[in-house]
């Protein structure tokens, strides 16, 4: 009996935690932490897995308390069978049985009690500057579902995606690696905010009409589901706009390499257009937008490890 509890508990930690999406903050710290090597030329290994660590902590707590106050507010639960995709429904702990309401809750306070402590051993041991980044990323990991402000669910939960998981966390890597921030990886960063941000957006769509029975009034919600392919396009195109910025800022021509996603991007948007009632072919533009951050963030190390080289 002891025995199948912890099966289940293991199981569902392992659920809740979803490892292959901790990809969507793997890749702004490894970006940071690469342009800090191509413009210093040093990398501590040590640091940039401590601060990796921290990180996914967080966002596996922000996963358990999302998971609990989706539950409670039933978006999770009124999600019919036929829109029941691999980006819908949250993690289904719930659902499946994996773990119960509290149980949820008690991981979302250890894993983001851990986090704070490996955290707060960066800020002590490594550089103090980084403490007001982590407090926003802890402020936004509890806040994010959680009253008062319920991001999420008032329609910014959108923002404060791109800004954690772009600029927060870019420059945050970046930061403990040179004890410093500069405009270039700013710029850097602000794309890779926007298109994870158009992650969450054009993964909303298949839980369109539970997210509105449950209250959960999301930018797509808000804005219905035509209307929220333009904005879903107007993301892309902000992506692409600032990689520009930033290939003119440093007048270094290999910042254009994460252009190679464009094309995906164009059909992406062109999926969206054409099916977003249709949740079976929408999927194409959801798995695409998944594969545009990936490759974004694979050319843009590769961007910074070729300017190393040039130099």
């Amino acid at each position: 009996m002891v025995n199948d509890q912890f099966k289940r508990l293991w199981a569902g930690f392992w659920q809740i935690s979803d490892p292959k999406i901790w990809v969507a903050s793997t890749i702004p710290m490894a970006v940071g932490a690469t342009i800090a090597y191509a413009q210093q030329g040093n990398f501590s290994w040590g640091w940039f897995l401590i601060g990796v660590a921290a990180i996914y902590l967080l966002e596996i707590g922000k996963n358990a308390i999302n998971e609990y106050i989706d539950y409670l507010s039933g978006v999770d639960r009124f999600v019919t069978a036929d829109k029941r995709t691999p980006f819908s429904g949250g993690k289904k702990t719930i659902i499946d049985g994996k773990l119960t309401l509290n149980e949820n809750l008690a991981i979302g306070g250890l894993t983001i009690g851990a986090g704070c402590l490996l955290g707060l051993y960066v800020v002590l041991a490594r550089e103090f500057a980084v403490l007001w980044i982590g407090l926003a990323g802890v402020f936004f990991a509890l806040f994010y579902s959680l009253p008062p402000f319920k991001f999420s669910y008032r329609g910014v939960g959108e923002l404060v995606v791109g800004f954690t998981f772009g600029p927060l966390i870019t420059t945050g890597a970046y930061l403990v690696q040179t004890h410093t921030i500069t405009t270039e990886v700013i710029l850097a960063s602000l794309p890779l905010g926007f298109i994870i941000a158009n992650v969450l957006w054009i993964n909303q769509y298949p839980d369109y009409e539970a997210d509105l029975k449950g209250g959960k009034m999301n930018g797509v919600v808000r804005l219905g589901k035509e209307k929220g392919v333009t904005v879903y396009a107007l993301l892309f195109g902000l992506a692409y706009l600032f990689l520009l910025t930033l290939t003119v800022f440093s007048r270094n021509p290999l910042w254009l390499l994460p252009f190679l996603s464009l094309p995906l991007a164009i059909r992406a948007v062109k999926v969206a257009r054409d099916h977003f009632n249709d949740i079976p072919r929408l999927i194409e533009a959801n798995t695409k937008t998944i594969q545009i951050y990936q490759l974004t963030g694979l050319t843009m190390i590769a961007a910074a490890l070729l300017s190393l080289k040039a130099g």
